[in-house]
C-alpha cells in the first residue's frame, strides 16, 4: 500500500493543532465535495483522500499510531506484539517461531487480526522480513480504515424526511434522512469505509450532519424561535398578524393593547421530534412592534390630537 501523508493531504504541519485539523478539513471538504463535483473523478478521489486523512489526524490515538508507523499505523497494536514476542523469543534461543510452533511459542488471537487465505502479508514480511514460517492459517485479514464526511443541511431540509444520494469509493449510496436530525449528530453506515485488507470486513462511514442558519427560525432543541414585525395600529387596536412556520403561513390573534416584545406560543408548530412521527416541538414568536416612520404631515396632526386626548 503507497503512503499517504495526511498531514499534506490536508494541507497542515506536523505540529496542527485539532482546530487547525478541523478547519482545513471543512474548507477542502467543501471544495471537493461530490455534489459540487459530479463528473469530477479527481475532485471525489481528493475527497476520500480528505476524509481518509481527517478520520486519522482528528483522533489523537490514531494520529499517534500514524506518526510512528505510517501506512501500518492500523496495525501497530499487532506490530507491537510482535515486536515482544520476537524479543522473548530471542531471549528463550535462536530459531524459534514468534507465531507458536515451537515450545513457549506466542500465539495472536482474532483480537490482533483475523486469518485468510494466501502467503504473510505486506506488514508481516516488512516485519520479519518475509524469513517467518506461514502460519496454517495463512495471511491475516485486517478490516478496512472508516471514513468520516460531513453532511450539510439547512434548517428546513433537516425537518422534513427525505433521501439523499451519497458517492464513496465511486459507489452511490442512498440514505433516508429522518426528520428531526440534530446539528452535529453523526450517524454510521456500517460497510461503506475503506475495502479491508486481504478478505478483512470493510471499514464503516461515519457521517456528521452539519445544519446551517436559517434567516427566519433560531433551533433551540425541537422549539424553534422567531422575531415577527407588527403595525403599531394593530398592536394598539387588536386583529390579525400572519406568520410564517415550517408548515405554511399562520393568523395570530393580537389583543389589543399588546406591548413590545410580546411572545406568543405555537403549540406543536415548532420543529419535528427525531423519530417521533407527529410530534414536534413548539414555536414562540416574539412580536416586535413597528414604529411608523415618514409621516405626512395630517399623519402628524392625527397623533398630536391623540397624545392631547391621552393627557
Amino acid at each position: 500500500m503507497d503512503f499517504i501523508d495526511y498531514y499534506k493531504v490536508l494541507g497542515v504541519s506536523k505540529t496542527a493543532t485539532q482546530d487547525e485539523i478541523r478547519s482545513a478539513y471543512r474548507k477542502l471538504a467543501r471544495k471537493h465535495h461530490p455534489d459540487l463535483n459530479p463528473n469530477d473523478k479527481e475532485a471525489n478521489k481528493k475527497f476520500q483522500q480528505i476524509n481518509e486523512a481527517n478520520e486519522v489526524l482528528s483522533d489523537p490515538e490514531k494520529r499517534k499510531k500514524y506518526d510512528q508507523y505510517g501506512k501500518d499505523w492500523q496495525h501497530a497494536e499487532a506490530f507491537e506484539k510482535a515486536q515482544q514476542e520476537a524479543g522473548r523469543q530471542s531471549r528463550r534461543g535462536a530459531g524459534r517461531n514468534p507465531f507458536g510452533g515451537g515450545e513457549g511459542g506466542g500465539t495472536f488471537t482474532s483480537e490482533d487480526f483475523e486469518q485468510g487465505d494466501g502467503g504473510f502479508s505486506d506488514f508481516f514480511e516488512s516485519l520479519f522480513g518475509g524469513s517467518g514460517r506461514r502460519s496454517a492459517g495463512g495471511n491475516a485479514r485486517f478490516r478496512g480504515q472508516d471514513y468520516q464526511a460531513e453532511l450539510q443541511l439547512s434548517l428546513t431540509e433537516a425537518a422534513a424526511t427525505h433521501q439523499r444520494v451519497l458517492t464513496v469509493n465511486g459507489k452511490n449510496i442512498r440514505i433516508t434522512i429522518p426528520a428531526g436530525v440534530a446539528n452535529g449528530q453523526v450517524i454510521k453506515l456500517k460497510g461503506h469505509g475503506a475495502p479491508g485488507a486481504n478478505g478483512g470486513p470493510d471499514g464503516d462511514l461515519y457521517i456528521t450532519f452539519i445544519i446551517g442558519d436559517d434567516p427566519r427560525w433560531t433551533r433551540e432543541g425541537d422549539d424553534l424561535r422567531m422575531n415577527a414585525p407588527l403595525d403599531l395600529y394593530t398592536a394598539v387596536l387588536g386583529g390579525e398578524s400572519t406568520v410564517e412556520t415550517l408548515n405554511g403561513k399562520v393568523k395570530l390573534k393580537i389583543k389589543p393593547g399588546t406591548a413590545n416584545g410580546t411572545t406568543v406560543r405555537l403549540k406543536g408548530k415548532g420543529f419535528p421530534v427525531y423519530k417521533e412521527e407527529g410530534k414536534s416541538g413548539d414555536l414562540y414568536v416574539h412580536l416586535d412592534i413597528q414604529i411608523p416612520t415618514n409621516l405626512t404631515e395630517k399623519e402628524k396632526e392625527l397623533f398630536l390630537q391623540l397624545k392631547h386626548l391621552r393627557q
